[in-house]
């Protein structure tokens, strides 16, 4: 057998899955059977399916034929054990008396665990969001920070290119069209409840590996934090300034509450 399914995270080896799937497509069957349909050596068969057994994934039917457990039932078995055991890591950690320290700043590589945390800390989210984001994170989180706003939780929002009316406090950023350019890739950044920071830069040719810093480190946060009010800041004198035009009553009290949020 030579296939990785890429599910470590499970506590299933690529045999063990390997065997469960060939098991689900041909049962009741034996193990030398299995061996044959599998292409795993008849050998490490019986080891595998009693590990399998052992953990409730597959029964013995009778005559030394085996039968997988339902798929549902399968998932619904590793979630709660999974579950059970993060359980059992949480009262660890918070029977451990951890000295105060520095916050670090760490990194997270992959877009959908980037897309993921963001949307944790945007469901989390109590006070207030500061967020920058083109399109393409806007189409994934646009959904769950607009739930925020509808649980009274303000969101203030610079959209790195046009995007519709969405959020009550919102700009498009000035010459949107030649950012991405000038940048290098796409600016990410989220700031929620001025104690959380997540934000980077995906660049197009190596999205999934890009690094993104994820930090509660308050100094962090923080210039984070002032750097998206800039960016409103920026929209404000871009158009008074350079455009030379007036601002409009709505902009010009979104200005008032950008100056006072401090």
């Amino acid at each position: 057998m030579q296939h990785s399914y890429n599910l470590a995270n499970i506590g299933l080896s690529d045999y063990a899955i390997h065997t469960y799937l060939s098991l689900l497509k041909a049962h009741p069957v034996n193990g030398s059977q299995l061996s044959r349909q599998s292409g795993i050596p008849r050998a490490r068969i019986y080891d595998i399916l009693r590990m399998l057994k052992r953990r409730g994934f597959v029964a013995e039917a009778g005559k030394g034929k085996f039968v997988p457990l339902p798929p549902d039932e399968l998932i619904k078995q590793l979630r709660r054990d999974y579950e059970a055991d993060l359980n059992r890591f949480k009262d660890l950690v918070n029977d451990v008396d951890a000295p105060a320290g520095h916050d670090f700043i760490w990194t997270i590589i992959g877009y959908q665990r980037v897309m993921a945390k963001a949307g944790e800390m945007i469901d989390a989210a109590e006070n207030e969001i500061y967020v920058r984001l083109f399109r393409q994170e806007a189409d994934v989180l646009v959904p769950a920070l607009k739930k925020a706003e509808q649980r009274a939780v303000p969101v203030k929002c610079i959209f790195m290119e046009p995007f519709p009316d969405t959020f009550n406090v919102q700009v498009i950023h000035p010459q949107h069209e030649l950012v991405e350019e000038k940048l290098g890739g796409r600016s990410f950044d989220l700031i929620v409840d001025r104690e959380e920071f997540i934000g980077g830069m995906f660049t197009p040719e190596k999205v999934d590996a890009c690094r993104i810093n994820w930090s509660r480190n308050r100094w962090f946060v923080l210039a984070g934090r002032d750097s998206l009010r800039h960016d409103f800041f920026h929209y404000f004198l871009y158009k008074t300034h350079t455009l030379k035009e007036a601002l409009d009553e709505n902009e010009k009290k979104l200005y008032e509450m950008i100056q006072n949020d401090m």
